[in-house]
C-alpha cells in the first residue's frame, strides 16, 4: 500500500523527513518497505522554460520542417529546427535548450544535444506534450500564454508537485491503516495532534427525483449496503489534483466519477462503487446470491461461472456487480453516463475474501474487505464522493440516503487491568498517557477504576478482541524502543558473514569451468628470455630477469601467460591429446622503473572438437563463440554491469574481441596467430581468453543479489539487416543498446548470409529483439517507436538495408 506525504499532510501536520516518519510508521505496526521520490511530472521540468518564437521560416532542405530562431531570455536566441506543424513566429513555447533532460511520455529520458539536422544547426528543441511528459498529445507544439516572459522556468507555470512515497507492508490483521486517514489515525496517537477529517457538514439533497430501492436478501454477507444517487452529472476526465493524486500512488485516471471513488477509497480506506444509474433495470437493486453456475463478465471481459457463495449486487435482470470485489460490463460508468447510482457497503470478510479466491480477482476494494473495513463509515464516505462528484462532474444529488443497516455492529468491550499491561510491557506507564493512547486511536476507556478500566474497541479494530491486543495497542504507540531493558536480561549479537576472500572467488571460477568441461592447468611463470619478442605488445626490456638462472630456457618470468599454455597444449597434443579445454589462474610480471609489477591473470584455451565423437550427433570444431560464451559466463558469475566491447587483430590474434569495464580493459580474447602457434609446434586453430583477475575481483561484489522475475512478458522482434562485410556485429549490439536502452533485453543473432543474391561485400544479420518493460506491459506503440529509433539508427550510422 501506498501513502503519499503531501496528500497525508491534508489530515495530520507533520514537518519530519520522509526518512523519519518512515521509522515512526514502522515503529507503529505500519511496516515502511520502501520510500522514493515522485514528482507529478517525471522530470519535474527541469531545465526547460518558457521562449519567444523571434522567426520561423521553412527549412530549405525540409518540406516538413521549419528554422526558427527563440528568445529563451538572458540574451540568448538559439536557432531551433522545429517539425511541428503548428509552430510560427510570435509564440510563446516550451523550448529544451542544450544540456536539458526531457522525459517523454513514452520511451526513455533523454539529454538534448546541439546537432545538424538535414544540414542546418539545431541548439535545443521546441516541445510537445508527450516529449516532456504533459500528456500523449503529438500533433504540435505546446502554447503557452503570450504574457510569460523568455527564460521563465516550466516547472511553476505547470504546478509541478514534488512529493514522497512511502509504501507500506500491510499486514492481514490492521486493514484499519488500508488508507491516508488509517495512518493519520496512528500519528495522531504519536503525535498527539488531531486529525482534520474532510469537511461532509454542507452535504445536502437536492432533490428525491432518481431513488433507487435496495433490498438486501443476504445480511450475513452485507450488513450493511449505503447508497445515494446523482443525476444530471457530466463524465469527463479529471482536474489535475485528483490525477496527481492517484498518479502519486501509482493509480491511473479513468474519469472524474471513477477516480473519485478510488480517491475517497484511499483516503477513508471505505471502498466504492459507481453504477450507470440508467442500466439498473427494473429500477431497484438487489443484494444477494445467485444460483451456482450462473454467468457473470465482469470488467477485464471474462465471463466467469459463479459459485452459489458469491454475493452480488443485481438488477431485476440479474448481476450487475461481484461484491466488493469486481464491476461488470454493463453497468460501469461510461463518457455517455448521465445519472449515478453509488454505493457503500460494508460486506463480510469471509464472503468477500472466498470470492476473490475462486475468481483469482485481486483488487483495491477486495484487499480491504477481506482485512475488515470500518462499518460506521458507509455513510461518511458516500457524502464525501457525492459531494466531490457534484463539485467536479456536476449535477444534483437526486436521492436521499439509502442506509440499509438491520443489525449494528456493535462496539467490543474488553476489561483491562493496569498490572496486567505492567506485566506485559516490562514497566509501568501513567496512567493517563495510557487512556490518551487509546483515545487517540478510538478506543474509548470506561468504567475508570483503581484497578483498570473497559475498553470500548469500535468494529473497524477487528484485530483487537483480547485484553493483550489492548496492551499491544499501548506498547506499539508508547514506543518498543522506551521500554527499559532489566539488567537481567541479556542478548548477543550477530556478526556479518566475511566478504569472500579471492580464494573463494577463485574456487567458484575453477568449479564452473570444471562443470563446462575445462581441466585445470598450473605452470611454470618462468620462461625463455626470446617469447617477449614475439609479440609486439611485449617490452623484451621489460623482462624480469632471474639473478641465477637454472637454465636460458628458465631465464625470466613471464609478461603473457599465452607460451607457458601453448607450451602445454603442445605437449598434450604430441601426445594425441588434440580436444583440449584448459584454464589457468596466473601472474604475468614486468619491470617497471626500478621496481616490479605483478598482475593476477586467468587464462583460457580452447583447441580442437567441442566434444568426442559419438554416435549420436556430429562432431564440430571448436569455433570463437565458444570460447566467448565460456568467457561471458565466468564474469557474469562474479560482476553484474556494462561490459564494453571492440572487435581487433593484432600480430597476437587473427581476430578477437577487447572487453573494457569503466574504462578499464578487462581482458581479450580471439583466435591466436598461426604464426605464432605454428612456433610452438600447434598446428591447429587455437583460441585463447586472457582476462585481468584482478579488475575481476575489484569489481565483485560479494553479496547475493536477488531481483523478482518480471511479472510482464517480454516481446520478440525480428530484423534482418544487409550490411558491409565488414561491420561486426558488436557494432549492431552498441547501436541498439543506445537506442533500446532499458527495455532491450537482449539481442540474438538466429542466421549469417553472405551470397550473390545481397550483393558483393555484403553480409545479412538476422537478428531477434527480446523488449520487457519491468513495471508494465508494452504496447504496440511503444514497442514500435523503439524499434523503428533502433532501424534509424542501422540505416544512417550503418548503411544498413532492414528486411522486417
Amino acid at each position: 500500500m501506498k501513502i503519499s506525504l503531501n496528500w497525508l499532510k491534508q489530515y495530520i501536520e507533520f514537518d519530519h523527513k520522509p526518512e523519519d516518519l518512515g521509522n515512526i510508521l514502522t515503529m507503529t505496526g505500519l511496516e515502511v518497505e520502501g520510500i522514493e521520490e515522485h514528482v507529478s511530472i517525471p522530470g519535474g521540468l527541469q531545465g526547460l522554460v518558457a521562449g519567444k518564437v523571434l522567426t520561423c521560416e521553412q527549412h530549405p532542405n525540409a518540406d516538413r520542417l521549419k528554422i526558427t530562431t527563440v528568445d529563451i531570455g538572458g540574451n540568448e536566441n538559439p536557432q531551433i529546427v522545429c517539425g511541428a506543424p503548428n509552430v510560427a513566429a510570435g509564440q510563446t513555447v516550451v523550448v529544451a535548450p542544450v544540456g536539458t533532460t526531457i522525459y517523454p511520455t513514452s520511451g526513455d529520458p533523454f539529454v538534448i544535444k546541439k546537432a545538424k539536422i538535414r544540414g542546418e544547426v539545431s541548439e535545443g528543441m521546441i516541445c510537445a506534450e508527450d516529449e516532456i511528459g504533459l500528456g500523449d498529445d503529438h500533433d504540435g507544439i505546446v502554447q503557452l500564454s503570450d504574457d510569460i516572459l523568455a527564460g521563465t522556468e516550466a516547472a511553476p507555470l505547470f504546478e509541478v508537485e514534488h512529493d514522497h512515497i512511502i509504501e507500506i507492508g500491510l499486514t492481514p490483521n490492521r486493514g484499519d491503516g488500508a488508507s491516508h486517514i488509517g495512518a493519520a489515525r496512528d500519528l495522531r496517537a504519536v503525535f498527539n495532534r488531531d486529525i482534520t477529517w474532510p469537511d461532509i457538514s454542507n452535504f445536502a439533497v437536492d432533490n428525491t427525483d432518481n431513488t433507487i430501492p435496495v433490498i438486501v436478501e443476504n445480511n450475513e454477507g452485507c450488513p450493511r449496503y449505503s447508497a445515494v444517487t446523482i443525476s444530471g452529472i457530466t463524465v469527463r476526465s479529471s482536474p489535475n489534483w485528483l490525477q496527481n493524486r492517484l498518479r502519486s500512488i501509482g493509480l491511473a485516471p479513468i474519469n472524474n466519477v471513477v477516480d473519485i471513488t478510488n480517491f475517497v477509497l484511499h483516503e477513508t480506506g471505505q471502498p466504492l462503487h459507481a453504477f450507470d444509474a440508467d442500466q439498473i433495470t427494473g429500477g431497484e437493486v438487489l443484494v444477494k446470491t445467485l444460483p451456482e453456475g450462473s454467468k457473470f463478465t465482469t470488467l477485464d471481459e471474462v465471463e466467469r461461472s459463479l459459485k452459489a457463495t458469491d454475493l452480488m449486487i443485481c438488477n431485476s435482470e440479474g448481476g450487475m456487480c461481484i461484491a466488493g470485489v469486481f464491476g461488470g460490463t454493463k453497468s460501469g460508468i461510461t463518457e455517455n453516463t448521465k445519472n449515478v447510482f453509488l454505493e457503500s457497503a460494508y460486506f463480510s470478510p469471509d464472503y468477500t475474501r472466498r470470492s476473490s479466491q475462486i475468481h483469482g480477482l485481486k483488487t483495491d476494494a477486495a484487499f480491504r474487505f477481506e482485512r475488515g473495513t470500518d462499518p460506521n463509515m458507509t455513510v461518511f464516505a458516500l457524502k464525501r464522493a457525492a459531494m466531490l462528484i457534484k463539485e467536479i462532474a456536476g449535477g444534483e444529488i437526486s436521492s436521499d440516503i439509502i442506509d440499509e443497516y438491520p443489525n449494528p455492529i456493535e462496539n467490543k468491550k474488553i476489561t483491562v487491568k493496569y498490572s496486567h499491561i505492567s506485566r506485559l510491557i516490562g514497566q509501568e506507564i501513567e496512567k493517563t498517557e495510557i487512556h490518551r493512547i487509546l483515545n487517540c486511536l478510538d478506543i474509548a476507556t470506561d468504567d475508570q477504576a483503581e484497578e483498570g478500566f473497559t475498553a470500548v474497541v469500535p468494529p473497524y479494530r477487528s484485530d483487537v478482541t483480547r485484553e493483550a491486543d489492548v496492551i499491544e495497542e499501548i506498547l506499539r504507540i508508547y514506543g518498543f524502543n522506551n521500554i527499559d531493558l532489566p539488567e537481567s536480561v541479556s542478548a548477543s549479537s550477530l556478526a556479518n558473514f566475511p566478504a569472500l576472500d579471492k580464494d573463494e572467488h577463485q574456487n567458484r571460477v575453477a568449479y564452473l569451468l570444471s562443470a563446462r568441461g575445462f581441466n585445470e592447468i598450473w605452470t611454470n611463470s618462468l620462461t625463455k628470455p626470446a617469447n617477449a619478442s614475439l609479440l609486439s605488445s611485449i617490452n623484451p626490456a621489460e623482462n624480469v630477469v632471474m639473478l641465477n638462472a637454472l637454465s636460458e630456457d628458465l631465464a625470466v618470468l613471464r609478461q603473457s601467460l599465452l607460451f607457458s599454455g601453448l607450451e602445454t597444449v603442445a605437449h598434450n597434443i604430441n601426445r594425441q591429446q588434440t580436444n583440449l579445454k584448459l584454464f589457468e589462474f596466473g601472474k604475468r610480471y614486468k619491470t617497471v622503473g626500478d621496481g616490479f609489477e605483478e598482475n593476477s591473470r586467468l587464462a583460457i584455451f580452447l583447441t580442437g572438437k567441442t566434444m568426442q565423437e559419438n554416435w549420436r550427433e556430429e562432431v564440430r570444431g571448436a569455433e570463437y563463440h565458444d570460447l566467448a560464451l565460456t568467457t561471458e559466463v565466468v564474469i557474469a558469475s562474479l560482476i553484474k554491469g556494462s561490459i564494453s566491447r571492440e572487435t581487433f587483430s593484432d600480430d597476437e590474434f587473427v581476430y578477437g574481441t577487447i572487453l573494457t569495464l569503466d574504462n578499464k580493459e578487462l581482458g581479450r580474447l580471439g583466435l591466436v596467430n598461426p604464426s605464432l602457434t605454428e612456433k610452438f609446434d600447434v598446428n591447429q586453430e587455437l583460441f585463447y581468453c586472457d582476462l585481468n583477475w584482478d579488475l575481476l575481483l575489484q569489481k565483485t561484489n560479494p553479496n547475493i543479489v536477488f531481483e523478482e522475475v518480471s511479472k510482464f512478458p517480454a516481446v520478440k522482434r525480428d530484423l534482418s539487416l544487409v550490411i558491409d562485410s565488414h561491420i561486426s556485429f558488436e557494432e549492431i549490439r552498441n547501436l541498439a543498446a543506445k537506442q533500446g536502452a532499458s527495455l532491450l533485453k537482449e539481442l540474438r543473432v538466429f542466421d549469417v548470409y553472405e551470397g550473390e543474391s545481397i550483393g558483393e561485400g555484403k553480409k545479412a544479420y538476422a537478428v531477434s529483439f527480446f523488449l520487457q518493460d519491468e513495471h508494465k506491459t508494452l504496447t504496440d506503440k511503444i514497442i514500435d517507436k523503439v524499434m523503428n529509433k533502433m532501424i534509424t539508427t542501422f540505416e544512417n550510422e550503418l548503411g544498413a538495408t532492414i528486411r522486417i
